[in-house]
């Protein structure tokens, strides 16, 4: 099959799955409602065929996202299952080819040459240097590229990978995504981290505060000796409450990390676990989580509590899995608090499906071995140079220019 043809086909399903949301009933209601949300009801046609390629890739309906209940309700291709493992990232435009790019990916780091879908008449004013928001995804060892999304200016470098950092904060996977030497990368760096820490703590759990949470860490990160008699978790009471320093919100995300735990006036436990598969994490109210289940009434905002461990997808299952062990009464205690009757497995694939379908290590160290966090966090950790006062010195007609240029002044900077 020649590139034009596989071409025609995947445009030929794309049609096919735009017919789709317009027929099946569910899907039907659920994209008039999204068209609804984003304030797009009265659009045209053309518009509403730009606007569904965001719906089918990011929209789920009980789970399910519109390319799985697509593939469902029709007969399976290799390009489907290409659509459904596409990859949304950030990309630096290296070339322009006669039909596609070769681009160079800013969160996973390795470097793609992409067929266009369309004629590449339609990239008037799209340059080499420039970056791009994207989606392209794989057939048969060839990539195609989807949707653009944005395009940003070779200016906009920073804006650029701060935007592909929170992608990859959003889902870790990201880094690692179709790039198998970067997840060795990332194994490896697990496993000598892991082996440093239980040589530093003898344990695999820190269990502090917020006031001592980036103290630990940093002095761990530097290999530094830490003293952890004054900085265990020692607090009079338990509460759960919101900790808007932890929001990642694309506007400060950047910032509040490096603010810290100890950015909150507050103070509040958190529990520092070295995964031996997973990696490093910082687990905000860990303790207070354990203390439910010893003693229900004795925390302030248990339900919030619960409900945060289970739908923060930063959370991991092999943190429940840590909990649950140690407490015989955890299912029983989160059925009375959430008016439930969930088995632990059901709990599990309900809220933590991400982590039981796919190997998601922990986004300290995906950070740690990436490239684009590397590159933001230069932008904002640089303290701006010190601008030296312009001194206002004679320079003679025949004298050496000061440019450096070689020549006198009078026939360079001087002349006229």
């Amino acid at each position: 099959m020649t590139v034009i043809e596989k071409i025609t086909e995947i445009n030929s399903i794309l049609k096919d799955i735009f017919k789709f949301i317009q027929t099946n009933e569910t899907v039907k209601e659920d994209f008039t409602e999204y068209l609804s949300t984003i304030g797009a009801n009265n659009i045209s046609l053309n518009q509403m065929e730009k606007i569904f390629l965001p719906y089918i890739f990011e929209r789920k309906i009980n789970d399910k996202s519109i390319l799985e209940m697509f593939k469902e309700s029709s007969k399976s291709t290799d390009i489907i299952d290409g659509l459904i493992n596409a990859q949304s990232s950030v990309f630096e435009i290296k070339k322009i080819l006669k039909n596609g790019f070769e681009l160079y990916n800013l969160i996973n780091e390795k470097i793609y040459t992409v067929s266009s879908l369309t004629k590449m008449i339609n990239f008037r004013g799209v340059y080499a240097g420039q970056y791009i928001v994207a989606r392209i995804f794989e057939l048969k060892d060839e990539y195609y590229v989807i949707e653009i999304s944005s395009v940003l200016s070779h200016s906009q470098k920073e804006e650029a990978y701060r935007y592909a950092v929170m992608k990859l904060v959003q889902n870790p996977r990201n880094l690692y995504i179709d790039n198998t030497d970067k997840e060795e990368e990332i194994k490896s760096v697990i496993s000598e981290m892991y082996s440093k820490f239980i040589n530093a703590f003898e344990t695999d759990i820190i269990l502090t505060t917020n006031k001592y949470a980036d103290d630990i860490i940093g002095s761990f990160n530097e290999g530094e000796e830490i003293d952890l008699s004054d900085k265990g978790c020692n607090l009079e009471s338990y509460k759960f409450f919101h900790v808007k320093e932890l929001d990642n919100n694309y506007s400060n995300f950047l910032e509040n990390s490096m603010g810290g735990f100890s950015s909150h006036n507050q103070i509040y436990d958190v529990a520092v676990i070295f995964d031996k598969e997973k990696g490093l994490y910082a687990i905000p109210f860990y303790e207070t989580f354990c203390k439910i289940f010893e003693n229900k009434d004795s925390v302030e905002n248990s339900k919030q509590c619960i409900e945060y461990f289970l739908s923060n997808e930063s959370i991991p299952n092999t943190i429940l899995d840590r909990v649950s062990s140690k407490y015989d009464n955890f299912m029983e205690t989160i059925n009375t608090i959430l008016e439930a009757n969930y088995t632990y497995q059901e709990l599990l694939q309900k809220y933590k499906s991400d982590y039981l379908n796919n190997t998601i290590y922990s986004s300290a160290t995906v950070l740690f071995c990436s490239k684009a966090f590397s590159e933001v966090f230069d932008y904002i950790s640089t303290e701006p140079q010190e601008q030296k006062p312009v001194q206002n010195v004679k320079v003679g007609r025949n004298d050496p220019c000061p440019c450096g240029s070689g020549k006198k002044f009078k026939n360079c900077c001087g002349r006229g």
